[in-house]
């Protein structure tokens, strides 16, 4: 098979050359789109589930999609400890500039880019004894007209949010369209931020006004907006994205590979699901190494048990090596615990059940240990972003078959 003929793209937020499994979300948002359009009531969206089962691409086919509508868009992607304002500065500053060729009034579009440099600038750095920062250390967000007093410019995170957000939607109201902000990897949003961005999301949606932010995240997302607002709960429209259906996982191997004028056979399809799980990203992987291993057409299940141990080894290095290297001896200590009571059925035959949560108290004891004394390990893993806790007293692995790499690991 010519390796420059491969269609398949396991890539980090590389688009799949065929997005199979996605139709519900993709209607759902055009039914937000359109209703918002026609002046009805929406939520904004919350995307949920593990690593690689395509979250960053949906968020950009949305975004694709918001964009076709004639909808101000603009994207980031939350960091820890970092600060929203100037993200979302940067963020809304492309939107509007989208809208601003289609506004008949510049200086609307002046007044609340003046609004923006004030929101944005405010969160630089102050000077001793609370003096405001000298010249150079002071952020210039790109934007020529002066940054305007006394709106979103408090200092206060949530009531300037609301003030900017606001004026935001006016000016898309204007235009007669929309804005959507995409936030990746919103779990990441500091406490502060997310209540921020929660009180600004009730306050428009209360106004029905045409801004919504659409966010994708870890499984325990929710429990990080519930946290900050209590009516969060209420307040987005939740869509957990999983690992593909069978149908949906075969038609993202043969789509791409029909139109190269390949096909696959069923036992090799049986045995690519097998080995993928149905997560799209280890899909896309396994279907890379074995179109480039597959002498001919049709690619047989003896191709795909030649391909599997260099996918596998691919994975080990790039997707499962780099997050346990990251982790410390006693955190890895943690993860192995954890990976040994994700086993269902005993040692023997025993399979890995992936969305498992385990007990912190049975970790706890398998290690010997009080459980308070494994705190420090479990939350710097869930910091970085390696276990999540969607409930209290149980954490899981935000990425799949990670228990299973684990358990191939030397202690």
């Amino acid at each position: 098979m010519d390796p420059v003929r491969n269609p398949y793209a396991p890539g980090a937020g590389q688009r799949p050359p065929e997005l199979a499994g996605r139709g519900r979300e993709l209607d759902v948002f055009d039914v937000v789109l359109e209703r918002i359009a026609r002046g009805r009531p929406e939520r904004s969206l919350m995307l949920t589930g593990l690593r690689g089962v395509g979250k960053t691409v949906l968020l950009n086919t949305l975004r694709s999609e918001a964009i076709n509508h004639l909808w101000g868009t603009g994207k980031i992607e939350a960091r820890p400890d970092q600060s929203l304002r100037r993200p979302i500065a940067a963020a809304l500053h492309m939107a509007v500039r989208e809208l601003a060729p289609r506004h008949r009034a510049p200086d609307r579009i002046d007044g609340f880019l003046g609004v923006l440099k004030a929101f944005a600038q405010r969160s630089a750095p102050a000077g001793r004894g609370g003096a405001a920062p000298k010249l150079r250390d002071r952020w210039q967000p790109g934007i020529d007209v002066p940054a305007s007093s006394g709106r979103a410019d408090s200092g206060d995170i949530e009531i300037d949010l609301v003030e900017l957000l606001s004026d935001a939607a006016a000016v898309a109201t204007d235009v007669g369209t929309g804005i959507a902000i995409f936030i990746d990897e919103m779990q990441d949003v500091g406490a502060e931020d997310v209540s921020a961005l929660c009180a600004a999301c009730h306050e428009l949606s209360q106004l029905g006004a045409p801004l919504i932010v659409v966010g994708a995240g870890l499984p325990h997302l929710p429990a990080v907006l519930s946290a900050a607002k209590s009516y969060s709960e209420r307040l987005y429209r939740y869509q957990r994205i999983d690992r593909l259906d069978r149908i949906a996982a075969d038609q993202a191997l043969c789509a791409p590979a029909e139109r190269e004028e390949v096909e696959y056979e069923q036992k090799a399809l049986d045995l690519l699901y097998e080995k993928s799980g149905g997560y799209p990203y280890f899909v896309q992987a396994y279907g890379k190494a074995t179109w480039d291993h597959a002498p001919r057409s049709p690619i047989t299940a003896a191709d795909v048990r030649v391909a599997a141990p260099e996918a596998e080894a691919e994975l080990a290095v790039g997707f499962f090596g780099s997050r346990f290297e990251r982790a410390t001896p006693a955190e890895r200590e943690y993860m192995r615990a954890m990976a040994t009571l994700a086993l269902v059925g005993g040692e023997d035959g025993a399979r890995d059940d992936m969305d498992a949560a385990v007990p912190t108290a049975e970790i706890a004891r398998s290690l010997g240990r009080k459980p308070a004394s494994l705190s420090p390990a479990r939350d710097a893993l869930i910091k970085k972003g390696l276990i999540y806790s969607g409930e209290r007293g149980t954490v899981a692995f935000t990425v799949p078959h990670f228990g299973r790499y684990l358990r191939t690991q030397p202690a």
